[in-house]
């Protein structure tokens, strides 16, 4: 029997009590009398294990006991990984927020949402500011927008009082997705490079090689190539 490290959590070989036993596996299951039970547990080089003791009769599994428990903690770490308490962090804007004030926040916005926090942005009016609500709507709409990589919108802007709220919960992590306009950004800037290092590499080889009458021309040359590559 090997030693049990959580306290007799469950009942092992000879500390099982009942007369018989229903022994389950993938086979199906078996009502035995423990004795004989625990000769199969022996003879197969593992431990008669009780995992359901209120069942009539009990239910045990020949399993090797260590590697029973080791499954369980394994399992019982995930699971306490997955409940992990989310957290809602928060972003404050006034109806007439600057620009630089605004890039701040969508800064702390996507660490929020890259850690796994969900956000709560929102828009205070004050006093007559209210007056600007149709402004801190598109305030709060071009936030979700600037943050589609990060994070998905959970509520669409609402009033409640003087304030209007925003919800945004994170993408899975590692995931950020591209926009499309990101995309074709970033697709024109490679093609527009890529033309730029041709024709120089065209007019080098109209004048006779340029690049070759100049202190460093073919550094140059091979830079240019590998832009382009």
């Amino acid at each position: 029997m090997k030693n049990d490290k959580k306290g007799n959590q469950y009942r092992v070989n000879e500390q099982i009590r009942a007369r018989e036993v229903r022994i389950v596996g993938d086979g199906g299951s078996s009502v035995l009398p423990t004795r004989e039970a625990l000769d199969m547990a022996r003879q197969q080089g593992v431990d008669l294990v009780e995992i359901s003791p209120n069942a009539n009769p009990p239910v045990c599994r020949l399993i090797d006991y260590s590697k029973f428990l080791y499954q369980q903690k394994k399992r019982a770490k995930e699971m306490k990984q997955k409940q992990v308490k989310q957290e809602i962090k928060e972003i404050r804007f006034g109806p007439q927020t600057d620009e630089h004030d605004y890039n701040f926040k969508l800064k702390h916005a996507k660490e929020f949402l890259e850690e796994g926090n969900k956000v709560r942005a929102y828009v205070f009016f004050r006093g007559r500011s209210i007056l600007f609500k149709e402004q801190g709507e598109v305030l709060l709409l071009r936030f979700a927008n600037d943050l589609e990589e990060y994070g998905k919108v959970e509520q669409m802007p609402s009033l409640e009082g003087k304030k209007m709220f925003l919800y945004l919960t994170p993408k899975k992590a590692g995931v950020a997705k591209k926009s499309q306009q990101k995309r074709d950004r970033e697709r024109d800037e490679a093609e527009s490079k890529a033309e730029v290092a041709r024709q120089a590499e065209a007019e080098a080889a109209a004048k006779g090689g340029i690049f070759a009458n100049v202190k460093g021309g073919d550094e140059i040359l091979a830079k240019l190539k590998g832009d382009e590559d």
